[in-house]
């Protein structure tokens, strides 16, 4: 349908100008999409962030289908779950979906970290990207913790039991927060209440507005890229020429990009609902098929596979190896003091000092508390380190692409101790799982608490000042951060 007086204009067309008037949103979509540059040598590792967004989607319309039937009171959930599964017209497939979604959710949540920590992601200026992201990725471990009691099972309650006991460990406010938590003295319809409003409303919220931020700080500094090298930034003609020969409009190439792996992960996760949807007991545990009893205690406790890591962690802490600890602080705090006398100037020796005051406080710490404390402490730490990162990465290029071997080398390594830890989680306590479990400890932390002293160390590759050429080739001009350690 035309226009009066304007044959060339349709009506859809002026009511896009109607409500563009009112509000921009060509101006929004020009900003955000069609002419928001990207790098244009992103490749798959770069497509997680999106499928991170596409099922953070998924679990809130499942889980807003779930709470429709759901009863949130510890004489009904379990046998509303039941009634999902059987009488609910497509239940099965819908509590399925959420429950295979929470799992894929931390697959991607895992590799878009491990991304950003490859093509250092969180150096400056995208600090705050970095900490959006991991406090999204807390967020999230939150909600699968609230989420994961209410079903009401077997292994959700005594899961829940052992993880709410972990913060009466913490000196001071430890037990008067877990009675908090628990609305009582023990798991008990109370908590349920309470885990089902953080799990549908708190945290839910909370969620939106962090991922809010994150993506409003990305568009603000703009993507990184696996060359880690800054785009010219400049107004002047070269650089504006630059900036459009290593950029590509986000609309449509990536988009198209993105919605290419998007078919794929759907098409993986409708085989997984379809085929295996308890994915071996990993993804829906057998015991949660039984309702909860508090009388009866399970022979093995353990978490869902993507808390198996941090619950390996907080096992791997037992009284031989606080000791070992106590050794290493101590011995750290002699050598901080033994270099402090030999260090010339006096900023070098109160820094030496200072180092050495530290372990051996630290020391003290570990011989006066007890080994439960510590493992729950770096438990928590083997989460919380990742929000320090771009303050402990003092290296002067970004990529892995441009480190050297031996920092490849560590990348592997964490990595490697990272799913060992998930694996040994899941294997009963003692024997070889427990000195794997300390050794994979060691390697996690070292990696994180030896990065201000190894990511300095060369040598290093010489770093492109442009991306690669549109044909595939090699870059046009390169810079050397400095190939010697005596250069850093």
């Amino acid at each position: 349908m035309k226009i009066d007086g304007d044959p060339d204009r349709s009506w859809a067309h002026a009511l896009i100008d109607w409500v563009d008037a009112r509000l921009p949103v060509r101006a929004f979509w020009r900003k955000h999409m069609s002419h928001y540059r990207v790098p244009r040598n992103l490749n798959f590792w770069y497509v997680f962030g999106s499928l991170a967004t596409l099922v953070l989607v998924i679990q809130y319309v499942s889980g807003l289908f779930l709470t429709m039937h759901y009863k949130p009171d510890a004489g009904l959930a379990f046998a509303s779950i039941d009634r999902i599964m059987r009488d609910v017209r497509w239940g099965w497939l819908i509590r399925y979906v959420h429950t295979t979604g929470a799992s894929l959710f931390f697959v991607v949540l895992y590799l878009h970290l491990f991304r950003g920590l490859l093509y250092g992601s969180y150096q400056r200026p995208r600090e705050l990207v970095w900490l959006a992201g991991c406090l999204t990725f807390l967020l999230v471990m939150a909600e699968a913790f609230f989420g994961y009691l209410l079903p009401w099972g077997q292994m959700s309650y005594w899961g829940a039991q052992v993880i709410v006991h972990l913060f009466s460990a913490i000196p001071g406010v430890g037990e008067g927060f877990a009675t908090w938590l628990r609305g009582g003295a023990t798991i008990s319809d109370a908590t349920l209440n309470r885990f089902f409003a953080f799990h549908v409303v708190a945290v839910p919220i909370a969620l939106l507005l962090i991922v809010g931020l994150h993506l409003t700080t990305l568009r603000q500094v703009g993507s990184n890229n696996p060359d880690g090298i800054d785009l010219p930034s400049g107004e002047d003609a070269a650089s504006r020429a630059a900036r459009e020969a290593d950029t590509l409009p986000f609309h449509p190439y990536f988009v198209v990009k993105d919605l290419l792996a998007a078919a794929l992960f759907l098409l993986l996760f409708a085989v997984i609902v379809c085929y295996a949807p308890t994915m071996q007991g990993y993804f829906v545990e057998p015991l949660n098929a039984l309702p909860a009893d508090p009388l009866s205690t399970p022979e093995d406790i353990t978490p869902v596979w993507y808390f198996m890591p941090f619950y390996a962690v907080l096992r791997a802490v037992t009284e031989p190896f606080q000791w070992g600890m106590t050794a290493v602080a101590a011995l750290w705090g002699v050598s901080g003091l033994l270099t402090g006398k030999r260090v010339s100037g006096k900023d070098g020796r109160r820094c030496a000092i200072r180092r050495a005051v530290i372990a051996l406080l630290l020391a003290a710490a570990l011989l006066s508390t007890q080994a439960k404390l510590w493992g729950v402490l770096l438990m928590f730490g083997a989460v919380g380190v990742w929000c320090v990162v771009p303050w402990l990465d003092r290296s002067p290029v970004r990529s892995i692409r441009y480190r050297p071997l031996y920092q490849r080398i560590w990348y592997g390594a964490v990595a490697m101790a990272f799913v060992g830890l998930g694996i040994l989680g899941g294997l009963p306590a003692g024997g070889a799982v427990t000195v794997l479990s300390q050794a994979a400890v060691c390697v996690y932390f070292a990696f994180f608490l030896g990065m201000p002293y190894w990511s300095v160390r060369g040598p290093f590759q010489p770093v492109p000042t442009r991306l690669v050429s549109g044909d595939g080739g090699s870059a046009a001009h390169a810079r050397d951060p400095g190939n010697t350690e005596a250069q850093q």
